[in-house]
Protein backbone atom coordinates (compact mmCIF):
# COMPACT_ATOMS: atom_id res chain seq x y z
CA UNK A 1 0.00 0.00 0.00
CA UNK A 2 0.81 3.71 -0.82
CA UNK A 3 2.65 5.11 1.62
CA UNK A 4 2.25 9.17 1.94
CA UNK A 5 2.83 11.68 4.66
CA UNK A 6 2.12 15.77 4.42
CA UNK A 7 5.20 18.44 4.42
CA UNK A 8 6.01 22.13 4.93
CA UNK A 9 6.07 23.21 1.47
CA UNK A 10 8.71 26.06 0.83
CA UNK A 11 7.03 28.39 -1.53
CA UNK A 12 6.90 31.55 -3.19
CA UNK A 13 4.27 34.53 -1.42
CA UNK A 14 1.60 34.84 -3.23
CA UNK A 15 2.57 38.44 -5.17
CA UNK A 16 5.75 36.66 -6.04
CA UNK A 17 4.98 33.37 -7.48
CA UNK A 18 5.22 33.89 -11.71
CA UNK A 19 7.50 35.45 -11.19
CA UNK A 20 9.55 32.86 -9.20
CA UNK A 21 7.85 29.70 -11.27
CA UNK A 22 9.23 28.42 -14.22
CA UNK A 23 8.48 25.30 -16.80
CA UNK A 24 10.72 22.03 -15.49
CA UNK A 25 14.57 21.87 -16.32
CA UNK A 26 14.52 18.97 -18.48
CA UNK A 27 12.01 20.89 -21.28
CA UNK A 28 14.17 23.75 -22.35
CA UNK A 29 17.85 23.96 -22.78
CA UNK A 30 20.66 26.45 -21.30
CA UNK A 31 19.95 29.05 -23.94
CA UNK A 32 15.83 29.11 -23.82
CA UNK A 33 16.11 29.22 -20.39
CA UNK A 34 19.19 32.43 -20.30
CA UNK A 35 16.06 34.13 -22.69
CA UNK A 36 13.22 33.29 -20.23
CA UNK A 37 14.99 34.46 -17.09
CA UNK A 38 16.48 37.65 -18.49
CA UNK A 39 16.29 40.51 -16.40
CA UNK A 40 13.99 38.09 -13.39
CA UNK A 41 16.64 37.67 -10.41
CA UNK A 42 14.07 35.67 -8.76
CA UNK A 43 12.89 32.75 -11.90
CA UNK A 44 14.00 29.47 -10.14
CA UNK A 45 15.94 28.96 -13.28
CA UNK A 46 18.60 30.42 -11.29
CA UNK A 47 18.07 27.03 -9.40
CA UNK A 48 16.94 24.50 -11.36
CA UNK A 49 19.18 25.99 -14.80
CA UNK A 50 22.38 27.99 -12.89
CA UNK A 51 23.99 27.82 -15.83
CA UNK A 52 22.49 30.73 -16.62
CA UNK A 53 24.40 33.02 -14.38
CA UNK A 54 28.10 31.56 -15.81
CA UNK A 55 29.34 32.71 -19.64
CA UNK A 56 27.31 31.11 -22.61
CA UNK A 57 29.58 27.30 -23.12
CA UNK A 58 29.70 26.74 -19.39
CA UNK A 59 29.21 22.87 -19.16
CA UNK A 60 25.78 22.41 -16.66
CA UNK A 61 27.33 19.88 -14.64
CA UNK A 62 30.78 21.23 -13.61
CA UNK A 63 31.06 21.47 -9.73
CA UNK A 64 30.63 25.14 -9.55
CA UNK A 65 27.07 25.37 -11.38
CA UNK A 66 26.04 23.02 -8.75
CA UNK A 67 27.53 25.12 -6.11
CA UNK A 68 25.64 27.78 -7.59
CA UNK A 69 22.30 26.46 -7.43
CA UNK A 70 22.32 25.90 -3.76
CA UNK A 71 23.91 29.32 -3.23
CA UNK A 72 20.71 30.57 -4.76
CA UNK A 73 18.60 28.48 -3.10
CA UNK A 74 19.51 29.70 -0.22
CA UNK A 75 19.49 33.54 -1.49
CA UNK A 76 15.68 33.01 -2.67
CA UNK A 77 14.95 31.92 0.80
CA UNK A 78 16.77 34.87 2.76
CA UNK A 79 15.60 37.56 0.43
CA UNK A 80 11.85 36.08 1.01
CA UNK A 81 11.13 34.98 -2.32
CA UNK A 82 10.60 31.76 -0.97
CA UNK A 83 9.68 31.34 2.49
CA UNK A 84 8.65 27.96 4.06
CA UNK A 85 4.77 27.16 5.23
CA UNK A 86 4.50 26.46 9.38
CA UNK A 87 2.68 23.71 9.26
CA UNK A 88 2.79 19.90 7.31
CA UNK A 89 -0.19 19.71 4.80
CA UNK A 90 -0.77 18.90 1.67
CA UNK A 91 -2.01 20.93 -1.54
CA UNK A 92 -4.02 20.35 -3.95
CA UNK A 93 -2.37 21.72 -7.66
CA UNK A 94 -4.85 21.91 -10.63
CA UNK A 95 -3.70 22.43 -14.61
CA UNK A 96 -5.96 24.12 -17.33
CA UNK A 97 -5.23 22.68 -21.16
CA UNK A 98 -7.53 23.40 -23.66
CA UNK A 99 -10.37 24.06 -21.31
CA UNK A 100 -9.86 20.77 -19.44
CA UNK A 101 -9.06 20.61 -16.00
CA UNK A 102 -6.75 17.93 -13.66
CA UNK A 103 -6.47 18.28 -10.13
CA UNK A 104 -3.30 16.83 -8.48
CA UNK A 105 -2.62 16.48 -4.75
CA UNK A 106 1.22 17.82 -3.83
CA UNK A 107 2.03 14.71 -0.88
CA UNK A 108 5.60 13.84 -0.36
CA UNK A 109 6.05 10.05 -1.22
CA UNK A 110 7.77 7.36 0.67
CA UNK A 111 11.34 6.46 -0.62
CA UNK A 112 10.71 2.72 0.29
CA UNK A 113 7.80 2.61 -1.52
CA UNK A 114 10.09 3.21 -4.60
CA UNK A 115 12.59 0.49 -3.64
CA UNK A 116 9.85 -1.95 -3.34
CA UNK A 117 8.16 -1.41 -6.49
CA UNK A 118 4.61 0.37 -5.29
CA UNK A 119 5.68 3.15 -7.23
CA UNK A 120 5.64 1.61 -10.10
CA UNK A 121 8.16 2.85 -13.41
CA UNK A 122 7.22 2.39 -16.90
CA UNK A 123 10.62 3.71 -18.37
CA UNK A 124 13.90 3.05 -18.08
CA UNK A 125 16.21 5.53 -16.78
CA UNK A 126 19.93 6.34 -17.89
CA UNK A 127 22.66 6.60 -15.26
CA UNK A 128 24.36 10.10 -16.43
CA UNK A 129 20.95 12.10 -16.36
CA UNK A 130 20.01 10.16 -12.70
CA UNK A 131 23.79 11.70 -11.17
CA UNK A 132 22.94 15.02 -12.77
CA UNK A 133 19.59 15.23 -10.67
CA UNK A 134 21.20 13.61 -7.43
CA UNK A 135 23.65 16.22 -7.53
CA UNK A 136 21.57 18.66 -7.57
CA UNK A 137 19.40 16.99 -4.44
CA UNK A 138 22.44 16.86 -2.26
CA UNK A 139 23.95 20.21 -3.32
CA UNK A 140 20.37 21.77 -2.43
CA UNK A 141 19.58 19.32 0.38
CA UNK A 142 15.57 19.30 -1.35
CA UNK A 143 12.99 18.42 -4.38
CA UNK A 144 13.48 21.87 -5.72
CA UNK A 145 11.05 19.95 -8.92
CA UNK A 146 8.27 17.30 -8.28
CA UNK A 147 7.59 14.07 -10.04
CA UNK A 148 4.63 13.33 -11.47
CA UNK A 149 1.87 10.65 -11.06
CA UNK A 150 -0.86 8.95 -11.52
CA UNK A 151 -3.16 7.17 -9.21
CA UNK A 152 -5.83 5.01 -9.01
CA UNK A 153 -9.56 7.34 -8.70
CA UNK A 154 -10.69 7.76 -5.67
CA UNK A 155 -14.30 9.16 -5.11
CA UNK A 156 -13.51 10.43 -1.38
CA UNK A 157 -10.17 12.44 -2.74
CA UNK A 158 -12.45 13.56 -5.58
CA UNK A 159 -14.86 14.84 -3.19
CA UNK A 160 -12.30 16.11 -0.41
CA UNK A 161 -10.23 18.33 -3.64
CA UNK A 162 -14.01 19.63 -4.97
CA UNK A 163 -14.80 20.97 -1.90
CA UNK A 164 -11.26 23.43 -1.27
CA UNK A 165 -11.02 23.86 -4.97
CA UNK A 166 -14.80 25.44 -4.82
CA UNK A 167 -12.92 28.31 -2.65
CA UNK A 168 -10.90 31.12 -3.75
CA UNK A 169 -6.83 29.31 -4.55
CA UNK A 170 -3.65 30.72 -3.19
CA UNK A 171 -2.17 30.79 -6.79
CA UNK A 172 -3.97 31.45 -10.04
CA UNK A 173 -2.19 32.67 -12.96
CA UNK A 174 -1.61 31.45 -16.76
CA UNK A 175 1.63 30.72 -18.13
CA UNK A 176 2.36 33.41 -20.59
CA UNK A 177 4.27 30.95 -22.75
CA UNK A 178 1.75 28.41 -23.51
CA UNK A 179 -1.54 29.66 -22.17
CA UNK A 180 -2.09 27.18 -19.32
CA UNK A 181 -3.53 27.78 -15.98
CA UNK A 182 -2.15 26.76 -13.03
CA UNK A 183 -3.71 27.03 -9.41
CA UNK A 184 -2.54 26.05 -5.84
CA UNK A 185 -5.11 25.16 -2.36
CA UNK A 186 -3.48 24.57 0.60
CA UNK A 187 -4.91 21.44 2.72
CA UNK A 188 -4.38 22.50 6.50
CA UNK A 189 -7.16 20.97 8.25
CA UNK A 190 -6.21 17.95 10.45
CA UNK A 191 -9.20 15.85 9.41
CA UNK A 192 -8.64 16.35 5.87
CA UNK A 193 -4.66 15.40 6.21
CA UNK A 194 -5.37 12.50 7.66
CA UNK A 195 -8.07 11.58 4.62
CA UNK A 196 -5.49 12.04 2.21
CA UNK A 197 -2.84 10.07 4.27
CA UNK A 198 -5.82 6.68 4.54
CA UNK A 199 -6.76 7.00 1.69
CA UNK A 200 -3.43 6.72 -0.39
CA UNK A 201 -2.76 3.89 2.39
CA UNK A 202 -5.50 1.96 0.55
CA UNK A 203 -3.93 2.03 -2.68
CA UNK A 204 -2.04 -0.79 -4.19
CA UNK A 205 -0.02 1.23 -6.27
CA UNK A 206 1.27 4.94 -7.69
CA UNK A 207 2.51 5.22 -11.05
CA UNK A 208 5.16 7.47 -12.38
CA UNK A 209 3.57 9.54 -15.08
CA UNK A 210 6.49 11.67 -16.04
CA UNK A 211 9.94 12.75 -14.29
CA UNK A 212 12.00 9.27 -14.23
CA UNK A 213 14.80 10.11 -13.61
CA UNK A 214 13.37 12.92 -10.56
CA UNK A 215 12.16 9.94 -8.96
CA UNK A 216 15.15 7.93 -9.01
CA UNK A 217 17.36 10.55 -7.92
CA UNK A 218 15.30 11.89 -5.00
CA UNK A 219 14.46 7.77 -4.19
CA UNK A 220 18.14 6.97 -4.13
CA UNK A 221 19.52 10.06 -2.46
CA UNK A 222 16.68 9.57 0.14
CA UNK A 223 18.45 5.90 0.41
CA UNK A 224 22.08 6.95 0.70
CA UNK A 225 21.18 9.73 3.32
CA UNK A 226 19.91 6.65 5.75
CA UNK A 227 22.58 4.44 4.67
CA UNK A 228 25.17 7.10 5.95
CA UNK A 229 23.04 8.20 9.01
CA UNK A 230 24.09 5.86 12.28
CA UNK A 231 21.42 6.89 13.86
CA UNK A 232 18.61 6.09 11.39
CA UNK A 233 15.15 6.15 12.69
CA UNK A 234 13.16 5.66 9.32
CA UNK A 235 10.77 8.81 10.35
CA UNK A 236 13.10 11.12 9.25
CA UNK A 237 12.66 13.96 5.94
CA UNK A 238 14.86 12.44 3.20
CA UNK A 239 13.03 9.53 3.35
CA UNK A 240 10.28 11.16 1.44
CA UNK A 241 10.31 12.80 -2.15
CA UNK A 242 7.50 15.47 -3.41
CA UNK A 243 5.44 14.13 -5.90
CA UNK A 244 1.67 15.89 -7.74
CA UNK A 245 -0.32 12.82 -7.68
CA UNK A 246 -3.45 13.01 -10.23
CA UNK A 247 -6.02 10.33 -10.52
CA UNK A 248 -5.18 8.45 -13.96
CA UNK A 249 -8.71 8.96 -15.49
CA UNK A 250 -7.67 12.94 -15.76
CA UNK A 251 -5.14 12.15 -17.23
CA UNK A 252 -4.21 12.65 -21.04
CA UNK A 253 -0.97 11.37 -22.74
CA UNK A 254 -0.27 12.50 -26.05
CA UNK A 255 1.52 11.41 -29.40
CA UNK A 256 5.45 11.09 -28.97
CA UNK A 257 6.72 11.21 -32.60
CA UNK A 258 10.08 10.44 -34.78
CA UNK A 259 11.67 11.84 -37.54
CA UNK A 260 14.68 10.38 -38.86
CA UNK A 261 17.88 11.91 -40.80
CA UNK A 262 18.22 9.32 -43.75
CA UNK A 263 16.53 6.40 -45.34
CA UNK A 264 19.59 4.40 -44.98
CA UNK A 265 20.76 4.60 -48.74
CA UNK A 266 17.21 3.26 -49.72
CA UNK A 267 15.32 5.92 -52.40
CA UNK A 268 11.75 7.23 -51.69
CA UNK A 269 10.43 4.47 -53.66
CA UNK A 270 12.51 1.61 -52.39
CA UNK A 271 11.60 2.64 -48.60
CA UNK A 272 7.45 2.92 -49.43
CA UNK A 273 7.78 -0.75 -51.57
CA UNK A 274 9.69 -1.59 -48.39
CA UNK A 275 7.22 -0.59 -45.93
CA UNK A 276 4.40 -2.19 -47.95
CA UNK A 277 5.33 -5.66 -46.50
CA UNK A 278 3.92 -5.18 -42.87
CA UNK A 279 1.63 -2.62 -43.68
CA UNK A 280 -1.25 -1.21 -45.84
CA UNK A 281 -0.04 2.30 -47.48
CA UNK A 282 -1.78 4.75 -48.51
CA UNK A 283 -0.90 8.12 -50.17
CA UNK A 284 -3.13 11.17 -48.56
CA UNK A 285 -1.56 14.14 -50.32
CA UNK A 286 -0.08 17.55 -49.16
CA UNK A 287 -3.02 17.57 -46.49
CA UNK A 288 -1.47 16.72 -42.58
CA UNK A 289 -2.88 12.93 -41.81
CA UNK A 290 -3.22 12.67 -38.44
CA UNK A 291 -3.26 8.83 -37.62
CA UNK A 292 -6.50 8.04 -36.40
CA UNK A 293 -6.10 4.69 -34.16
CA UNK A 294 -4.24 1.90 -33.04
CA UNK A 295 -1.17 0.73 -35.29
CA UNK A 296 -2.22 3.81 -37.89
CA UNK A 297 0.95 5.78 -38.53
CA UNK A 298 1.48 8.78 -40.22
CA UNK A 299 4.09 9.37 -42.73
CA UNK A 300 5.45 12.52 -43.93
CA UNK A 301 8.20 12.51 -46.58
CA UNK A 302 9.07 14.52 -49.95
CA UNK A 303 6.36 16.98 -49.17
CA UNK A 304 3.58 14.15 -48.67
CA UNK A 305 1.53 12.22 -46.10
CA UNK A 306 1.00 8.53 -46.08
CA UNK A 307 -1.08 6.39 -43.49
CA UNK A 308 0.47 3.60 -42.58
CA UNK A 309 -1.45 0.77 -41.11
CA UNK A 310 -0.06 -2.34 -39.69
CA UNK A 311 -1.18 -5.93 -41.26
CA UNK A 312 -2.57 -8.30 -38.79
CA UNK A 313 -0.04 -10.78 -37.65
CA UNK A 314 2.51 -7.78 -37.43
CA UNK A 315 2.13 -7.45 -33.51
CA UNK A 316 0.72 -9.30 -30.53
CA UNK A 317 -2.07 -8.05 -28.72
CA UNK A 318 -1.95 -10.18 -26.04
CA UNK A 319 1.89 -8.55 -25.18
CA UNK A 320 1.13 -5.55 -23.61
CA UNK A 321 4.87 -4.11 -25.01
CA UNK A 322 4.35 -5.97 -28.15
CA UNK A 323 1.15 -4.39 -29.14
CA UNK A 324 2.54 -0.94 -28.44
CA UNK A 325 2.71 1.44 -31.11
CA UNK A 326 6.18 2.44 -30.60
CA UNK A 327 7.21 -1.14 -30.72
CA UNK A 328 5.29 -1.90 -34.37
CA UNK A 329 7.51 1.55 -35.68
CA UNK A 330 10.56 0.85 -33.90
CA UNK A 331 10.86 -2.80 -34.96
CA UNK A 332 9.31 -3.31 -38.63
CA UNK A 333 10.25 0.54 -39.79
CA UNK A 334 13.24 1.76 -37.50
CA UNK A 335 15.12 -1.16 -37.04
CA UNK A 336 14.01 -3.34 -40.04
CA UNK A 337 13.85 -0.97 -42.70
CA UNK A 338 16.20 2.06 -41.40
CA UNK A 339 18.50 -0.06 -39.83
CA UNK A 340 18.67 1.85 -36.41
CA UNK A 341 18.99 -0.23 -33.60
CA UNK A 342 18.82 1.44 -30.35
CA UNK A 343 16.26 4.42 -30.25
CA UNK A 344 18.38 5.38 -26.77
CA UNK A 345 21.95 6.45 -28.18
CA UNK A 346 21.42 6.45 -31.95
CA UNK A 347 21.68 10.01 -33.39
CA UNK A 348 19.87 9.06 -36.66
CA UNK A 349 16.45 9.51 -34.90
CA UNK A 350 14.82 12.41 -32.88
CA UNK A 351 11.62 12.59 -30.94
CA UNK A 352 9.24 15.20 -31.37
CA UNK A 353 6.33 15.93 -28.67
CA UNK A 354 2.82 16.08 -30.02
CA UNK A 355 2.50 19.28 -28.22
CA UNK A 356 3.85 20.70 -31.18
CA UNK A 357 1.79 19.45 -33.37
CA UNK A 358 2.11 17.45 -36.89
CA UNK A 359 3.57 20.69 -38.33
CA UNK A 360 6.38 20.50 -36.30
CA UNK A 361 7.16 16.92 -37.95
CA UNK A 362 6.56 18.78 -41.72
CA UNK A 363 8.91 21.94 -40.61
CA UNK A 364 11.60 19.43 -39.61
CA UNK A 365 11.90 17.93 -42.85
CA UNK A 366 10.88 20.70 -45.56
CA UNK A 367 13.59 22.20 -43.49
CA UNK A 368 16.35 19.46 -44.98
CA UNK A 369 17.40 18.65 -41.27
CA UNK A 370 15.15 15.95 -41.34
CA UNK A 371 14.33 13.36 -44.27
CA UNK A 372 11.22 11.74 -42.70
CA UNK A 373 8.84 11.80 -39.90
CA UNK A 374 6.57 9.51 -38.36
CA UNK A 375 3.85 9.92 -36.28
CA UNK A 376 2.38 7.95 -34.10
CA UNK A 377 -1.25 6.97 -32.34
CA UNK A 378 -0.97 8.28 -28.15
CA UNK A 379 -0.46 5.65 -25.64
CA UNK A 380 -3.43 5.25 -22.94
CA UNK A 381 -3.67 5.25 -19.71
CA UNK A 382 -4.79 2.10 -19.51
CA UNK A 383 -1.88 0.98 -21.43
CA UNK A 384 0.71 2.64 -19.08
CA UNK A 385 -0.95 1.08 -16.21
CA UNK A 386 -1.07 -2.49 -17.94
CA UNK A 387 2.66 -2.24 -18.57
CA UNK A 388 4.02 -1.30 -14.99
CA UNK A 389 1.89 -3.77 -13.15
CA UNK A 390 3.07 -6.43 -15.41
CA UNK A 391 7.04 -5.07 -14.57
CA UNK A 392 7.13 -4.54 -18.32
CA UNK A 393 9.09 -1.19 -19.34
CA UNK A 394 7.93 0.82 -22.53
CA UNK A 395 10.33 1.42 -25.49
CA UNK A 396 12.02 4.94 -24.95
CA UNK A 397 10.01 8.56 -25.93
CA UNK A 398 6.53 6.45 -25.56
CA UNK A 399 4.34 8.51 -23.80
CA UNK A 400 4.41 12.62 -23.96
CA UNK A 401 2.34 14.10 -20.61
CA UNK A 402 0.71 18.04 -21.16
CA UNK A 403 0.58 20.10 -19.62
CA UNK A 404 3.47 19.89 -18.06
CA UNK A 405 4.36 21.24 -14.00
CA UNK A 406 5.19 24.24 -13.52
CA UNK A 407 8.30 24.01 -10.95
CA UNK A 408 8.54 26.80 -8.49
CA UNK A 409 5.56 26.40 -6.66
CA UNK A 410 6.32 24.39 -3.96
CA UNK A 411 10.00 22.83 -2.91
CA UNK A 412 10.46 20.26 -0.17
CA UNK A 413 13.51 20.09 2.16
CA UNK A 414 15.25 16.55 3.05
CA UNK A 415 15.85 17.88 6.85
Amino acid sequence: MAIIKPFRGIRPPQNLVERVQSRPYDVLNSDEARIEAEGNEMSLYHIIRPEIDFPVGTDEHAPEVYAKAAENFAKFQQNGWLLQDAKEQYYIYAQTMNGKTQYGLVVCAYVEDYMNGVIKKHELTRKDKEEDRMKHVRVNNANIEPVFFAFPDCSELDTLVARYTAGAPEYDFTAQLDGFRHQLWIVDKDEDIVTITDEFAKMPALYIADGHHRSAAAALVGKEKADNNPAHRGDEEYNYFMAVCFPASQLTIIDYNRVVKDLNGLSTEEFIGALGANFIVECKGEEIYKPEALHNFSLYLDGKWYSLTAKRGTYDDSDPIGVLDVTISSNLILDEILGIKDLRTSKRVDFVGGIRGLGELKRRVDSGEMRAALALYPVSMKQLVDIADTGNIMPPKTTWFEPKLRSGLVIHKLS
